[in-house]
């Protein structure tokens, strides 16, 4: 195998920018630029973000004496373009002009694909993504939503999810399409995901915040009263969208997002937090079980990852609900730095094609 590939990598947050050089086999740097509100809310649309990313971008590898032409490959996360089977893709005139088009959404990470995009037309570099957002592989009976105005839509964190269920059936002495995993991302917004042979045949749509609730999201609703709430008259489309993702979860009955700060609001007694946040494991623990039964009880593991990983509290609430089902695995993190520099290094290696954006 050959490591010896120096990989830039881009992956912008809606409060920050993380910048990673992998080489040799290690992330020699691995940095988040964080972004003030005030600097922020100077710019009317992320497009006008642009210079100030690539700014922060350069601004990191001249610190640690480096340059983009220096790099072998530049790797970024996955924006917003339009759903595709998991896998590393080539960046494209044609995946920019979809992120550009805001049809899929809007998201800084398309900015960050942006700018990856032209520092690799300017130094000739090849610009890579994986598994991106978007990434759809969903059974046909998962597609039903029982009306048929609606169709259920596959967004969610897949690099991680992908990254995640590679190292874990690393660990089972299999290959990915070895397998059966359900996957477990713990973060600002939680994903669960049905993993057969290879493909996540049923996930929800954490984007949109489905599934368990979340530090920020509302998770899936009664349909009834929700519709209730949307024609009450107190509330606009954005403050309806903005309660189901961003002021949901946690924060709508704690007030924060910050597992470290409800852990001593538990520890202090506070039993308005404990059963909050009891809540939370109760609802992630039904998720996974419906992934088993989407795997017909067929699992060869649960792995969980994301920061909310490192709560113990969490951790050992929905061990108790999920351990039966098959051993679970830990995976702290988001590990989305590595999973990109991975990607691109089992492309260089042959080890994996390159997916075709079309």
């Amino acid at each position: 195998m050959n490591s010896a590939k120096s990989i830039l990598i881009i992956n912008p947050g809606s409060t920050s920018t993380k910048i990673g050089v992998h080489l040799n086999g290690e992330m020699k740097v691995n940095q988040s630029v964080k972004h003030a509100d005030e600097e922020l809310r100077k710019f009317p649309t992320i497009w006008h973000q642009y210079d100030y990313r690539k700014d922060a971008i350069l601004g990191v590898l001249s610190d640690n004496g480096l340059s983009v032409r220096e790099m072998n490959a530049i790797a970024c996360r996955g924006g917003n373009v339009r759903p595709l089977p998991g896998g590393t893709y080539r960046v494209c005139g044609r995946m920019i002009e979809d992120m550009k088009s805001g049809v899929y959404g809007a998201h800084p990470i398309n900015v960050g694909g942006l700018v990856a995009y032209d520092l690799g037309r300017e130094y000739d570099i090849p610009v890579f993504t994986a598994d991106p957002p978007m990434t759809d592989e969903l059974c046909t009976s998962a597609r039903y939503s029982g009306i048929p105005q609606i169709v259920r839509q596959s967004s969610f964190h897949a690099l991680n999810q992908k990254a995640t269920a590679r190292k874990v059936s690393a660990e089972l002495g299999k290959s990915y399409q070895e397998v059966n995993l359900i996957v477990v991302h713990l973060g600002g917004g939680i994903s669960v995901g049905a993993h057969k042979e290879g493909k996540i045949v049923d996930v929800n749509n954490a984007l949109d915040g489905d599934g368990a609730f979340s530090p920020e999201r509302a998770g899936t609703l009664p349909a009834g009263d929700l519709v209730k709430l949307c024609f009450s008259g107190e509330y606009t489309k954005d403050e309806i969208l903005k309660l189901l993702t961003g002021r949901g979860g946690l924060y709508a009955y704690l007030g924060t997002t910050n597992a470290i700060e409800i852990e001593r609001r538990i520890a202090q007694g506070d039993q308005k937090a404990a059963e909050v946040y009891e809540a939370m494991a109760f609802q992630i623990g039904k998720e996974v079980g419906a992934a088993a039964a989407v795997l017909e009880g067929k699992v060869d593991a649960i792995a969980l990852t994301g920061s909310l990983v490192y709560s113990k509290v969490l951790l050992e609430s929905l061990l108790k609900k999920i351990s039966f089902i098959a051993p679970v695995h830990l995976n702290p993190g988001e590990n989305e730095m590595e999973a990109l520099a991975d990607a691109v290094l089992r492309y260089f290696n042959r080890e994996e094609e390159l997916a075709v954006y079309s």
